[in-house]
């Protein structure tokens, strides 16, 4: 089976992330894993909460910044 998902989507504990999607779209973050349904993720927000976003709308903190200096 071919793996199609994007690079952007490998996400290891600690990573800065940002949600690109859903109604809290902007919100930035850390990863800390993946949930028992891999689609899904818990980050902690930068308000020390910790949450649980679709994993399809996350993205690496880091690729926001590169697109905007481009």
């Amino acid at each position: 089976m071919i793996n199609t998902k994007p690079a952007d989507r490998v996400f290891r504990e600690g990573d800065e992330v940002v949600l690109v999607g859903g109604g809290y779209t902007g919100t930035t973050g850390v990863f800390l894993h993946l949930r028992e349904d891999p689609k899904w993720a818990d980050i902690t927000e930068r308000d020390g909460s910790v949450r649980r976003h679709p994993v399809e709308w996350l993205t690496h903190s880091t690729a926001i910044t590169e697109r905007k200096t481009e």
